[in-house]
């Protein structure tokens, strides 16, 4: 099967400079860009209603980007300045690097993790006299808050935006070869507006282990798995699938 259209569950980020317009451009092929999922800030009084005060904490643990955006709008929506003194905990590398869009990153005291949650759990350790906020969404895996509770720390969560579903409805009669998702919400949002999704065929790529286990459990068949040693990228692994299934095509 000749791989014609891809639709991809975000928005296209990069504008002109997208990789994934050149793909189109080189392959023949096309791509659609549609979130799955709404993206909701908290507003000050709803912080306030958490009982969250950003003055009373020492220390932040990040573990996502969007996390990082709404920390600091809150803050600057609620006046408050954040002290040069407070200490970061970052999941990973890419959100310590993000941090420089809203401070200055030779000055503070940065400690980053590897990978998943439990890689920052020795920098928490080194300080169990702080006091801890977790920034999230209202959706988080049980495990962090369960992990937390063990250290024997003060720590607080605070629901700074929410995820919501978009409406799907109009792509109810549209086909496409491959579905490509980044996150388990995406997933899910598929089947909230299609309760009945029958694969039949259609290729479903996926981006991470958590959006992996969520497309298994909901029984999706997946061809393209996402980062690997060979294809860390999402586009780098489209490339190669579109090469392989539309090579014969291409033969003149």
């Amino acid at each position: 099967m000749r791989i014609n259209n891809i639709l991809i569950s975000q928005p296209l980020t990069g504008g002109s400079d997208s990789p994934y317009l050149e793909l189109c451009k080189n392959k023949n092929i096309n791509i659609d860009f549609r979130s799955f999922i709404e993206i909701k800030g908290a507003s000050s009084s709803d912080i306030r209603k958490q009982k969250i005060n950003f003055s009373d904490f020492t220390v932040i643990l990040f573990i996502s980007k969007k996390s990082v955006d709404h920390y600091f709008r809150l803050a600057e929506s609620m006046r408050f300045k954040v002290p040069i003194s407070m200490k970061y905990i970052c999941q990973t590398e890419k959100i310590a690097y993000y941090l420089q869009k809203y401070i200055i990153y030779r000055k503070r005291k940065i400690y980053i993790g590897n990978k998943s949650f439990k890689d920052i759990l020795p920098y928490i350790k080194k300080y169990p006299k702080e006091k801890f906020i977790l920034p999230s969404s209202d959706i988080l895996k049980p495990e962090i808050p369960n992990m937390l509770n063990k250290l024997n720390i003060f720590w607080r969560r605070a629901i700074l935006y929410k995820i919501t579903y978009s409406d799907l409805s109009d792509l109810k009669h549209i086909y496409y070869d491959i579905l490509v998702f980044f996150n388990p919400s995406e997933i899910k949002s598929l089947f909230k507006n299609f309760p009945d999704f029958d694969q039949n065929g259609i290729k479903i790529a996926t981006f991470g282990q958590n959006t992996l286990d969520t497309a298994y459990k909901a029984g999706l068949k997946i061809d393209i798995k996402v980062p690997t040693p060979e294809f860390p990228s999402m586009f780098m692994a489209l490339e190669k699938y579109i090469i392989s299934k539309n090579y014969k095509y291409n033969i003149k």
